[in-house]
């Protein structure tokens, strides 16, 4: 299976702790990991790369040509980089017909495979919406990116990708166009930009086992009646994602999974 992660410096400690989790909760699998990275040195490859060597999963750096952001706008605090998900079929090999992006601030925590050979169908890719018991941001954002005919408002942080459909209609062109166009309506660029283009050729998965947002366990409970408490999410969750700005990897940290995830922190430090 194929995983790629797109990531600076200041990440390098949670993709440790993402790819390890990876690795222990699926034994036997084989993982080709590809890493486009900004700012890497030599040293930060090998840390990573030394991880994954005792899993036996192989360590790929994508190589990142400069002359394909040469007509690519930025916005505010946002680089380039927030285009490497999306190009991800120009970036990397093309004998790669399927590839699984996660975020660094992720826990995997269960079986992959089952996600992996979601049959897509015709779409580009497979994403979760992260819905909410009353869900305001999709009408808000439909009408903001003029996506009425999509499900909802897809999060960005797990993207199961049809590379092959991928490279016949996602064009870089057209997304620094769309960027340049909306520049003053978008508000997370990448993930608005996923959602305005391609909203309607991604098929929709369950957020709450393959992209379950870590703020929210209480709102998840809720709205199943009281179902999926803790005990559910450690037997049924693939994905954890520790959204927003507080992250589990920092001191003070005190979400509902804090202890899980420094429990993986742990697990990791033992293959420095």
């Amino acid at each position: 299976m194929n995983i790629l992660l797109t990531l600076d410096r200041n990440y390098i400690l949670p993709a440790r702790v993402l790819l390890a989790s990876l690795c222990i909760n699926n034994p036997g699998e084989q993982f080709d990991v590809y890493i486009a990275a900004d700012g890497f040195t030599d040293g930060d490859h090998e840390n990573l790369r030394r991880l994954l060597a005792h899993f036996h999963a192989r360590y790929h750096t994508v190589t990142i040509d400069e002359s394909w952001f040469s007509g690519a706008p930025t916005l505010r605090y946002y680089s380039r980089a927030m285009y490497y998900r999306l190009l991800a079929g120009r970036m990397l090999p093309e004998h790669l017909h399927r590839i699984l992006y996660l975020d660094p601030d992720m826990l995997v925590t269960g079986k992959i495979r089952p996600l992996y050979e979601t049959d897509m169908g015709e779409n580009l890719y497979a994403a979760c919406i992260h819905r909410g018991i009353v869900d305001l941001s999709t009408p808000v954002n439909r009408i903001r990116l003029s996506t009425y005919e999509t499900e909802g408002y897809f999060n960005s942080g797990m993207l199961l990708m049809n590379l092959a459909r991928i490279r016949s209609l996602v064009f870089p062109q057209v997304i620094f166009d769309y960027v340049k166009e909306n520049r003053a309506l978008l508000v997370l660029p990448d993930q608005d930009v996923l959602n305005g283009l391609y909203g309607r050729h991604i098929l929709a998965l369950d957020e709450q086992r393959f992209n379950y947002d870590a703020r929210k366990y209480r709102e998840y409970l809720l709205s199943s009646s009281g179902e999926h408490d803790r005990n559910w999410v450690m037997e049924n969750t693939v994905i954890l994602h520790f959204c927003g700005r507080k992250k589990p990897w920092h001191s003070g940290y005190r979400g509902r999974f804090s202890m899980l995830y420094r429990h993986y922190m742990q697990l990791t430090d033992r293959y420095d």
